[in-house]
């Protein structure tokens, strides 16, 4: 599936479960919200913080998920085409960035 197969999907469940959209401002904060379960997950996995038993459980796939559907919901409700903008990042980070990271020493191993 495609990002706007993707973007249809979350539309979708949105009119048939959801009932409407969160504000953009809500939807932002659980955002927000979200990215911080996946930052506890990675800290304490595979950083240097403890994980602590009621943790160990967690789903970071689960978790990157409810990142990505948010997103999603805030592409659709301000009307941003992802597969577009996906693209055109794509095609910007590959004739900026390859040079760059190939050139970075600190990358090489």
């Amino acid at each position: 599936m495609d990002l706007k197969g993707v973007q249809q999907a979350v539309d979708e469940w949105i009119q048939n479960h959801g009932v409407r959209y969160f504000n953009e401002l809500t939807n932002m904060a659980q955002l927000t919200e979200e990215v911080g379960e996946v930052a506890r997950i990675i800290a304490r996995r595979y950083g240097e913080q403890s994980e602590k038993e009621s943790d160990k459980d967690k789903d970071l796939g689960e978790e990157l998920a409810d990142v990505i559907f948010v997103a999603i919901c805030l592409a659709n409700q301000t009307g941003v085409d992802l597969q577009h903008a996906f693209e055109k990042k794509i095609a910007k980070k590959t004739q900026r960035d390859h040079a760059r990271h190939h050139n970075n020493p600190k990358l090489k191993s």
